[in-house]
């Protein structure tokens, strides 16, 4: 008896993380497509990361947040899975030609939860405490507060880095709240960061589901499940980061929300920031308008940013790793 071949094949990491959110990816597709809903009807294929092999450097010293996606685009590129489910932070500025994401899942929260024992806050934090994180954006946004603290660099999955802080390794560290919140773990968390206190990375707490170009079959699958207003905010956030060149060697978050309470999808107001790794210098940009100009409102606070800074800046970051 020959085994039926699955509708759909969701490529996803291996970590519990990742996995919860292939899950919600095929959630979603059973409740849009009926015949997606059967039993074995959608796959989820594993594919081992360059970033979850390599744990104790940061992602800026390896080459960057691609080592989440290259071994899952690869997957695509020779037909071993037909969607790639990405968290939208990890996916770089620009995609490899050939592949598109024609669908972004509703997006979960975008803030940073805070764990520590020490105080509720970095402003909480005693005189020369050790905060860990892998995020140059976060390190940066740390010192800029409080440059007497002391970063060091803090890898892992989800479980991993609480047994770590759990451990003493470090008196605080930040994780994404909207991670948290699929394992059903937000409880742990000792305080969420306002966006004033920590701005979020660029398409931090959404899904991304990515397909070959040429494949239509999926393709069409994957669009019916897009949700519209999480796009908008996840395609301005990177449209700013497109002019900023962003990587992870430059500290860099970006927010785009809709209207003064988040809830009038006409208007949109985005922030954006680019800070040196040390904190010891940020610059931000703001901007508000209609929704449909969102991405041009984007662009425009990244070229502000880029100009402010200038090009040695970027420069220099590039030449340090």
């Amino acid at each position: 008896m020959s085994e039926t071949r699955p509708i759909l094949r969701l490529g996803s990491r291996g970590s519990p993380l990742a996995l919860a959110q292939a899950e919600a990816a095929k959630a979603r597709l059973g409740e849009t497509h009926p015949e997606l809903a059967a039993e074995g009807a959608v796959e989820i294929v594993v594919v081992k990361t360059t970033g979850d092999k390599q744990q104790k450097r940061r992602l800026a010293e390896i080459g960057g947040k691609g080592l989440f996606t290259k071994e899952l685009e690869d997957a695509l590129f020779d037909g071993r899975i037909d969607v790639a489910v990405h968290s939208m932070k990890d996916v770089p500025t620009w995609l490899p030609e050939g592949l598109s994401i024609p669908a972004i899942l509703e997006r979960e929260d975008p803030r940073d939860a805070w764990f520590s024992s020490k105080g509720d806050s970095v402003a909480a934090l005693p005189e020369g405490a050790v905060v860990g994180t892998a995020s140059m954006r976060r390190q940066a946004q740390v010192l800029a507060q409080r440059p007497d603290l002391k970063v060091v660099n803090f890898r892992g999955n989800l479980q991993t880095r609480l047994r770590k802080l759990g451990d003493g390794e470090v008196d605080a560290t930040m994780l994404a709240l909207a991670g948290l919140r699929r394992m059903g773990m937000a409880d742990k968390a000792t305080a969420v960061l306002s966006t004033d206190e920590l701005l979020p990375a660029v398409g931090q707490g959404a899904i991304g589901l990515e397909v070959r170009a040429d494949d239509a079959r999926a393709h069409d699958l994957v669009a019916a499940v897009t949700h519209a207003p999480s796009a908008l905010r996840v395609n301005a956030e990177r449209a700013c980061l497109d002019v900023l060149d962003g990587s992870c060697r430059t500290p860099i978050g970006v927010l785009a929300e809709f209207g003064e309470d988040g809830k009038n999808a006409a208007k949109v107001r985005l922030r954006a920031l680019v800070a040196a790794p040390d904190g010891s210098r940020v610059w931000r940009a703001e901007r508000a308008g209609a929704a449909e100009q969102a991405e041009s409102l984007a662009r425009d606070a990244g070229a502000e940013l880029r100009k402010a800074a200038g090009e040695a800046f970027f420069e220099a970051l590039a030449d340090i790793f």
